[in-house]
C-alpha cells in the first residue's frame, strides 16, 4: 500500500485530526480513502497532490449528474442571488414540488427536508399518526439513518440491536427486524402483531449494502400484506430514488408504496431530501396535527437544485445510457476477475451495483456476510492507488457523466490494480 504520510493529503489528515474526531465529519468516511480532494468535474476527482481518479463513489451517491453539473450550478447561482432562506414561501418550492410529483407520478403530496434521516423520521411519524399504532417492521441490512430508533445491527436472534456507543437500546423497541426477501417472515409478523404495527419500511433495492434487488413477487407480496392489515408501506429511496428509474422503485418494479423518502440523486449534489405519498397520510402535516419543521427545509438553493436536476432527467432521460455503460462496467469487472483468478461477485442495477469477493448471488444480509468483505476492503484501497475512486463497502455508483471511454480507462486501471493485488 502507498504511504500517504509524506503527501499533502497526509499533512492535512494530521491537521484535521487535531480539529475534529477522526479528522472527518461523518463516520462513514472513517473507512474511506484517506485522501484530501482539491476539485472535481464530471466523472473525475483530483486530490491535493495532483492525482486524478475516476469516481464511482459520487459523494456517497448524490452526484448522479456527475460533479459540478453546469445546469444545476447555474440555476442555484441565479436563484441564490435573490436570497437563500426566507422563513417563508417562494415560487421555486412550487416548481420543485410539481416537477418531483410529475416525475414519480404515484404520490399526491411532497414535503422537502434537509437529510434522508429527517425524511425517514417524518414518514414514520406520519404513518403512526395515520394508523394510531406505534411499531414498524424493518429489514436486516437496510439503512434508514443514524438516529437511535433506526440505526441497528442484527442480534444473534435476528432482532435489532444498537451499533453505537450512547445509543438508547430502548429506542429500538419500536421496531421489528425481519430478513430481507423473506415474504413468509413478513406475513407471520403482520398476522400476529398488525394491531401494533404502523408501517413497514424498506429499501426497495437494498443499495446501502449488497445492491440486493427484491426477489420475484416479493414487493407485490409485501404490498398485499400491508393492504390486508392496514399497514403503511414506506419505500426508503434516499439512495435509489431517481437513480434506478425516474419514477424510482415504483416505476422499476411496478409496486407503489404509501409513502417514500428521497435524497441523494434528486438535486445534483446539493443537500436536500424529501418525503412524498398519499394525501390522506400527509395532509395532517398541513393542519399542524403532525409536526414537521426545519429552518432550511425547501431553501432556495435546495429547490433550485431539485428543479434543475429533475428538468435534466426529464428532458434528456439518461437511464438507457446508464444501463448500457454500467452493464459494460459490470461485465468488464467480471471478466478481469476471472482472468486474474479472483472469485468476484458483481450484482445489482447497473447504475448502482455491489462488488465483493466470494460466490454469489447475494439475496440477503446473511448471503452478503458470507462474502470476503475484509479482502475486498483491502482491494478497494489498491483500486484508489490506481486511480479508481471506490470505498470498502463495495457499492459502485455510475453517473450520467460517465462515458464509454471512462469505462475503458477504468477497466485498464482495474486490471493493473488486480495484477498488483494478486502479486502482493
Amino acid at each position: 500500500m502507498l504511504d500517504y504520510s509524506t503527501t499533502r493529503s497526509g499533512e492535512l489528515a494530521r491537521h484535521a485530526r487535531n480539529l475534529t474526531p477522526g479528522g472527518v465529519h461523518s463516520n462513514v468516511r472513517l473507512t474511506g480513502p484517506q485522501v484530501f480532494l482539491s476539485h472535481a468535474k464530471g466523472s473525475r476527482l483530483v486530490d491535493v497532490d495532483g492525482n486524478e481518479y475516476i469516481d464511482y463513489l459520487l459523494g456517497q451517491g448524490p452526484n448522479f449528474l456527475g460533479h459540478a453539473p453546469d445546469a444545476v450550478l447555474d440555476a442555484v447561482d441565479a436563484a441564490c442571488r435573490r436570497g437563500m432562506v426566507y422563513g417563508a414561501q417562494h415560487q421555486l418550492e412550487i416548481e420543485a414540488a410539481e416537477r418531483m410529483l410529475s416525475a414519480i407520478r404515484w404520490a399526491d403530496r411532497v414535503r422537502f427536508a434537509m437529510t434522508g434521516t429527517e425524511a425517514v423520521q417524518a414518514a414514520l411519524r406520519a404513518a403512526r399518526s395515520y394508523t394510531g399504532r406505534c411499531l414498524f417492521v424493518r429489514f436486516a441490512g437496510h439503512y434508514h439513518g443514524w438516529v437511535d430508533n433506526v440505526l441497528a445491527g442484527v442480534g444473534a436472534d435476528g432482532s435489532a440491536v444498537p451499533v453505537s456507543g450512547g445509543q438508547m437500546a430502548s429506542h429500538l423497541d419500536d421496531s421489528i427486524m425481519v430478513p430481507w426477501n423473506d415474504l413468509d417472515a413478513v406475513e407471520e409478523v403482520l398476522a400476529t402483531r398488525s394491531a401494533e404495527i404502523a408501517a413497514v419500511i424498506m429499501e426497495p433495492v437494498m443499495l446501502n449494502a449488497g445492491a440486493i434487488e427484491p426477489g420475484p413477487g416479493y414487493l407485490e407480496g409485501v404490498r398485499a400484506e400491508c393492504d390486508r392489515h392496514g399497514v403503511v408501506l414506506i419505500f426508503d429511496e434516499v439512495i435509489g430514488g431517481f437513480r434506478v428509474a425516474l419514477g424510482g422503485a415504483a416505476e422499476r418494479y411496478g409496486v407503489t408504496p404509501d409513502l417514500a423518502t428521497y435524497g441523494k440523486a434528486m438535486a445534483g449534489g446539493w443537500p436536500v431530501a424529501a418525503f412524498a405519498g398519499r394525501s390522506e397520510i400527509l395532509d395532517p402535516l398541513g393542519t399542524a396535527m403532525v409536526n414537521h419543521s426545519g429552518t432550511f427545509n425547501a431553501s432556495v438553493m435546495a429547490c433550485a437544485a431539485t428543479a434543475a436536476t429533475l428538468r435534466v432527467l426529464v428532458e434528456d432521460p439518461p437511464y438507457g445510457r446508464l444501463g448500457a455503460i454500467g452493464g459494460r462496467l459490470q461485465d468488464g469487472l467480471r471478466r478481469l476477475a476471472s482472468d486474474h483468478g479472483l472469485e468476484m461477485n458483481v450484482q445489482g442495477p447497473p447504475m448502482a451495483f455491489h462488488v465483493g469477493f466470494g460466490e454469489g448471488p447475494v439475496r440477503s444480509l446473511a448471503d452478503l456476510q458470507r462474502l470476503d468483505l475484509d479482502r475486498y476492503a483491502v482491494f478497494s484501497r489498491v483500486l484508489v492507488e490506481h486511480g479508481v475512486w471506490v470505498t470498502g463497502p463495495g457499492i459502485w455508483y455510475v453517473s450520467t457523466a460517465h462515458t464509454d471511454a471512462d469505462v475503458d480507462e477504468t477497466l485498464d486501471r482495474v486490471g493493473r490494480a488486480m495484477s498488483a493485488f494478486t502479486a502482493g
